[in-house]
């Protein structure tokens, strides 16, 4: 079974249509890094997997659950954090936790036992009795992402987890999201505009530009889709050409088709004479292939 499912899922408001045709099947324990600008549709996706929203068309599931007629169920599954990070601004930190964890089913012992867990991994311990209404942008998103966590979900929505974080809070998140799909097992939705953080977090990834899925994929088959491929390149003695390769930014670079390929191509360089100073393959980004798509789609969009 796969954690999250949807076939021609499809959301409409008046006459905009936010979402359409949405097919998506993906499995257990994966991080899938739901990509896209803002108006993209990408909040309204997960307004639909987590019932806050039903579907004009189509269908959805997690994990085997409907969540429109079995919200409840596919709540008590799920943790989610928004961008705005909200929480009861005259409770610590801490009280927050527990209130939260009271309300996911856990007795306040398990609460408190879990909110310290979350906090210390978070390094927010330091400030659980702290009012949460004095914490600075990144703890309180640190803290977001705790209430999310306090449940132990199954599939967790994220949308921009590290918005306004200073680096190693930053770098302490992504452990934490890694720890839950890698050990825990947990199925990651993550939206972010933050491409870099995305490609070094997720396994997979969808690209929506107005409602659209335009590509879905891991970044080689995403790569493949938007015709970037990867280049063998060599830096060689200034004057030394090379036939067949173009030269760029004091590189000479050729089409590479498979990484075995380059051992090779650096003896024929040799071969031929050639000084060859540095040698390396260079692999589409993923912020590469995005606005591969983004940059081609001229928008549009069916009706539902």
């Amino acid at each position: 079974m796969n954690a999250i499912e949807s076939e021609g899922l499809c959301r409409r408001f008046a006459e905009k249509i936010a979402l359409e045709n949405l097919s998506l099947a993906l499995p257990q324990g994966s991080v899938f890094g739901f990509l896209g600008p803002n108006g993209a549709g990408k909040t309204t996706t997960v307004k639909l997997f987590t019932g806050l929203l039903a579907p004009t068309r189509g269908s959805c599931a997690v994990m085997g659950l409907d969540p429109h007629t079995e919200a409840e169920k596919v709540h008590a599954l799920c943790g989610v954090m928004t961008e705005s990070a909200r929480m009861y601004p005259q409770l610590s930190g801490l009280d927050n936790l527990l209130f939260f964890g009271e309300l996911c089913g856990l007795a306040r012992a398990q609460a408190k036992d879990r909110g310290e867990e979350l906090l210390k991994k978070l390094d927010l311990m330091g400030a659980g009795k702290l009012s949460a209404g004095k914490y600075s942008t990144g703890m309180a998103q640190r803290l977001s992402l705790a209430r999310a966590l306090l449940g132990r979900p199954r599939v967790l929505f994220l949308d921009e987890p590290t918005s306004g974080l200073d680096p190693e809070s930053a770098q302490a998140v992504n452990g934490l999201i890694a720890e839950q799909a890698g050990q825990e097992g947990v199925t990651v939705f993550l939206c972010t505009h933050q491409l870099r953080y995305a490609q070094d977090l997720c396994d997979s990834y969808g690209i929506l530009d107005h409602g659209v899925l335009l590509a879905e994929g891991s970044l080689s088959e995403l790569a493949a889709l938007a015709g970037r491929g990867s280049f063998a390149a060599f830096r060689l003695a200034q004057g030394e050409t090379l036939a067949g390769y173009t030269l760029e930014n004091g590189w000479h670079r050729c089409p590479l088709s498979s990484p075995e390929e380059m051992p090779g191509l650096l003896r024929e360089a040799i071969a031929a004479g050639c000084s060859v100073y540095e040698a390396r393959i260079e692999t589409p980004t993923l912020e590469d292939v995005y606005f591969s798509f983004i940059n081609r789609e001229e928008g549009g969009s069916a009706s539902c």
